[in-house]
């Protein structure tokens, strides 16, 4: 799930048309909007590849459970900014948007959930 959320970020800028809305801003704007998403992506990959090269030693040893509480952290930060980031008029209303604030809400609470339960083993 991690590497297809990673590989998501690949259409955001077409997706969102990121050339004519962010068109308005200044370059260093603009560019900050793509830097931080490839990097974003980046993390977000390299969490996926890191549960599937080193699932055992993520939940057997100490620094991999201490790794797992750092993502289960990460990722109830990103729960909570589900809510509270964004603004409701974003999804209220609308069923596809609604749809997929309900979908990542469900794949937020999973992630810090798995990740949390690693880290109390």
């Amino acid at each position: 799930m991690l590497v297809v959320l990673a590989l998501v970020h690949v259409i955001f800028p077409r997706y969102f048309d990121w050339k004519v809305q962010l068109s308005g801003l200044s370059l260093i704007n603009r560019q900050l909007m793509y830097v931080h998403t490839f990097f974003i992506g980046l993390v977000v990959l390299l969490m996926g590849v890191l549960c599937f090269t080193s699932a055992t030693e993520i939940i057997e040893t100490p620094l991999g459970r201490k790794i797992a509480l750092g993502l289960a952290i990460f990722w109830m930060a990103r729960l909570i900014t589900q809510f509270f980031g964004y603004s409701s008029e974003l999804w209220k209303g609308k069923p596809f948007e609604t749809t997929v604030h309900v979908l990542f809400t469900f794949l937020w609470v999973y992630l810090s959930g798995v990740f949390g339960w690693v880290a109390l083993m």
